[in-house]
């Protein structure tokens, strides 16, 4: 058995959202979540949402491209290399591509002081993918 798992982006993208690269469930990861998004200019890169629910904390990083974030209705310029750490669970946040090709990373974790468990909410966007 081998103590590794190798998959590119591409074939961990989602077929029913091709922006969306569920990397956690592709790779069946249980420690912390993670996921991809990748968007052209003007599309939202990253889904407005935020923690409120878990009470974790969330960090992006811009691997490619050009991103505006929006956390808590501040702004904030990310270009490739910018790591965004969102510390309030309950700060709405979103991200804009300003470039084509944009790749952000989302990586989650638990609540300071407790253990991650995956809740498994991608499953559902998932489930009639072939």
């Amino acid at each position: 058995m081998a103590s590794y798992t190798k998959a590119h982006l591409d074939e961990l993208a989602s077929k029913n959202y091709p922006h969306w690269i569920p990397i956690r469930h592709g790779l069946g990861i249980e420690t912390f979540g993670m996921n991809a998004y990748r968007r052209n200019a003007g599309e939202a890169v990253v889904p407005e949402h935020d923690e409120s629910d878990g009470g974790a904390p969330e960090l992006f990083y811009v691997a490619t491209g050009h991103a505006t974030f929006s956390i808590g209705g501040e702004e904030v310029d990310a270009p490739a290399g910018t790591c965004v750490w969102v510390t309030d669970a309950a700060a709405t946040r979103t991200a804009t591509a300003n470039a084509d090709g944009t790749l952000v990373l989302a990586i989650g974790a638990a609540k300071p002081g407790e253990a991650y468990t995956p809740d498994g909410w991608e499953a559902q966007y998932l489930e009639n993918e072939s």
